[in-house]
């Protein structure tokens, strides 16, 4: 059973379709995302009992044959084109052997409700590696030309480590709206993005954004202290839930306990989404 989240919800970023069985870790094969919908009836009924108002559907993703997320692209855009609360992210490959399948998603990026490009170095790539360095141009430029957010997944170590991702919002978000997933990724990239780097980007001028979904503990309440000590940065974060990997009502009630009664409640949970990916 879904639980209803008091007021207006926009959600960030959350996943539509069913992935194949993996062994992940050299276990058996299994489907940990127990929640992952396959069909836009059943995410338009998980919407309706959360009482999310908009939401951002990309691709879902994880197992290494991405052919399986290329092909729910046409399903987020028929998705965002049925319901006027969904908005459509295309799943995109930094990686050469996936460059036809980027350029088929990148012909999709002018259709009536995309908003975003998904982009991963989860399952190959890097932002130095200069053999995905043509793709990376192509996503960044398509974004740049349909006035299209880039979400960029973030974890801690390798070559999603904000670290490395950081240098796509140096290269990149002078003039292209950057959402780093996941708050810069586990305790390293919260404390590398809140202690400093969130901030001086902002000051500079860059277009990013962040969310709180999968952060600890620590971190939501961490990030809303700091916006106020800087007096920057409260239309730059957005909650997400990242169903079917988050869990909406946690991710809810963990942002809002960090927020609740002060100003960023509406941005974060509403305005900040309208901004970036239109009412």
């Amino acid at each position: 059973m879904t639980t209803r989240a008091p007021g207006r919800v926009h959600d960030a970023h959350r996943h539509l379709g069913v992935l194949p069985a993996h062994p992940f870790y050299g276990g058996p094969p299994v489907n940990p995302d127990t929640t992952a919908r396959a069909t836009i009836d059943q995410l338009i009924a998980d919407l309706d009992a959360e009482g999310t108002e908009r939401a951002l559907v990309i691709p879902n993703y994880g197992v290494p044959d991405v052919s399986a997320s290329f092909a729910l692209n046409e399903l987020v855009v028929e998705a965002a084109q049925r319901d006027e609360r969904v908005r459509a992210g295309l799943w995109t490959s930094p990686r050469p052997q996936d460059a036809a399948h980027t350029d088929k998603a990148l012909a999709l990026a002018g259709e009536d409700g995309v908003t975003a490009l998904k982009l991963s170095f989860l399952l190959g790539g890097g932002v130095d590696d200069e053999a995905c360095r043509p793709q990376l141009d192509a996503i960044f430029d398509a974004a740049r030309a349909h006035g299209l957010v880039v979400h960029v997944h973030t974890s801690p170590g390798a070559a999603s480590d904000i670290d490395q991702v950081g240098r796509l919002v140096d290269r990149y978000a002078d003039d292209v709206a950057v959402h780093l997933v996941h708050l810069g990724g586990g305790m390293s990239g919260h404390i590398k993005l809140i202690g400093s780097r969130f901030f001086d980007w902002v000051a500079a001028g860059k277009r990013v954004y962040t969310d709180t979904s999968w952060a600890i503990g620590f971190a939501p309440r961490w990030l809303a202290a700091e916006i106020e000590r800087h007096g920057i940065g409260a239309d730059r974060v957005l909650f997400a839930s990242d169903q079917p990997w988050g869990d909406f009502a946690g991710e809810h009630a963990r942002l809002l306990a960090a927020v609740a009664g002060t100003e960023l409640t509406d941005l974060v949970f509403r305005t900040n989404f309208q901004t970036l990916h239109g009412r």
